[in-house]
């Protein structure tokens, strides 16, 4: 097919925005890749002394590799698991300084607002045949436009971390008190270490970059003593954090649940679950008086620092003139809600899928990557991969293509948790007046259900 005049536009210069890249690029067509950030994956960077938990095998895109090997790449070995450090400087540079992806990447420009040239998302008629026209920032915040055909939006959600709040919204003083608050993975072993050694860290969440943060302290604790480490999470079962363990597809990402279950049984956490933050004040015994509810009561605990590890949502301020179109309570892509469910599903267990699925009201416009699954956590790098080759298929009109599934993931999560009967892990008591024991937990929903039943 013959390249349009126009270019298609990629918003961010991650590993699922690169690869998306390679592939139109391998299909002859002209991609512009607008980065925020003044280097290529700037939010992996971020997390970059983090280990993955799946093999370069996984992380890589077919694409991207088949460029890099034409100019001679050393690929790491298959099997190895990258940290984010390694993943950008042993792939994503590499593929970003071939000189097809240099070309079209562009550095410092934040896409401020996506529409269609002369019209707003309320006019229809001849709205499919007018370009997309991007609003960009770039150095010093100069704004300027640029036309495109297509649009794929990759710029995924780690900039929009959720709050500790539990009801969605930052808890009370939260914003206030966000010097003594972290989100995400801090590197409390490294740049982070002197706000945490020797002091009291909450960290709040039960996925695994909560998982992370708490074996990342208890190394800490090994250096400096004195270093106290709580986990504060909203599940009433606790080993539903743990994840498959050995039976997990993925052996890296089992051995972190488990070494986080034996920081637990160690005695080495003080666990408060189920626990849902409302509040959060200066001062106290700690710089911290956290106020919430502890198994149907009201309670509090004392930190020094929180590290605010509850996932990530979608921000959707720049589409606001894209008709676009979500999931009502996932804020994904509509079309692949219900597979990517986490009250359902794991990544292991989300079906591959592609531009069909992703799809929106606004023909040409695509979300790929962390942030087409809205605020589900159960993304995988190579889901995003495979998603962004169906997409540069269907663009360039290669429907049987993008119809192809060509992925096959691990198996892993809560259809592979371990069994039931093995006995509960005891949690702590919040301070309260009168904290009682923990409720029993109601069974975990299986994987096998309807999305509503597991909704409620």
């Amino acid at each position: 097919m013959t390249a349009s005049p126009l270019p298609i536009a990629i918003i961010g210069a991650g590993p699922v925005g690169l690869a998306a890249a390679a592939h139109l690029l391998r299909r002859g067509e002209r991609p512009m890749v607008f980065e925020a950030g003044r280097a290529i994956a700037q939010s992996i960077r971020q997390w970059g002394h983090v280990r993955m938990f799946t093999p370069w095998r996984y992380c890589t895109d077919a694409a991207a590799v088949a460029l890099l090997d034409a100019a001679g790449w050393a690929p790491p070995p298959p099997d190895a698991v990258p940290t984010g450090a390694e993943l950008v400087a042993d792939y994503l540079e590499p593929l970003a300084a071939l000189p097809a992806m240099a070309s079209a990447i562009h550095l410092d420009a934040r896409v401020v607002a996506v529409t269609r040239r002369g019209c707003d998302k309320v006019r229809t008629m001849g709205r499919d045949a007018l370009p997309f026209v991007l609003r960009i920032a770039g150095p010093g915040g100069a704004l300027r436009s640029v036309e495109a055909r297509a649009v794929i939006d990759a710029s995924g959600t780690w900039q929009t971390p959720n709050p500790a709040g539990a009801d969605g919204l930052p808890a009370l003083g939260e914003e206030s008190l966000a010097a003594h608050i972290a989100t995400g993975i801090p590197d409390v072993l490294g740049a982070a270490r002197a706000r945490h050694a020797g002091r009291t860290t909450a960290v709040i969440g039960g996925g695994h970059s909560a998982l992370n943060a708490l074996i990342d302290l208890a190394a800490l604790r090994e250096q400096a003593p004195e270093t106290r480490i709580l986990w504060i999470m909203r599940k009433a079962r606790i080993e539903a954090a743990f994840g498959g363990e050995d039976l997990d597809g993925l052996p890296a990402r089992g051995a972190l649940g488990s070494r986080a279950r034996a920081l637990v049984e160690s005695g080495g956490v003080t666990v408060l679950s189920p626990f849902r933050i409302a509040e959060i004040r200066a001062g106290g015994t700690h710089a911290l008086s956290v106020t919430g509810e502890h198994a149907g009561h009201p309670a509090s605990f004392a930190a020094d620092e929180l590290i605010v590890a509850t996932g990530f949502r979608p921000d959707l301020a720049m589409l606001r003139e894209v008709r676009f179109t979500l999931d009502p309570w996932l804020e994904c892509a509509a079309g692949i809600g219900p597979l990517i469910d986490p009250n359902l599903h794991s990544c292991g267990t989300v079906r591959p899928h592609g531009a069909r699925e992703l799809a929106h009201a606004e023909p040409g416009f695509f979300i790929a990557g962390m942030k087409s699954y809205g605020r589900a956590p159960t993304f995988l790098l190579a889901t995003g991969h495979e998603q962004v080759r169906s997409i540069a298929a269907a663009l360039v009109g290669d429907a049987a293509a993008a119809a192809r599934v060509e992925l096959v993931l691990p198996e892993t999560g809560v259809c592979n948790t371990r069994p039931a009967a093995q006995a509960p892990i005891a949690v702590a008591a919040a301070s309260s007046c009168c904290a009682p024991a923990v409720a029993a937990p109601p069974p975990a929903a299986s994987c096998c259900g309807t999305r509503q039943e597991a909704a409620q």
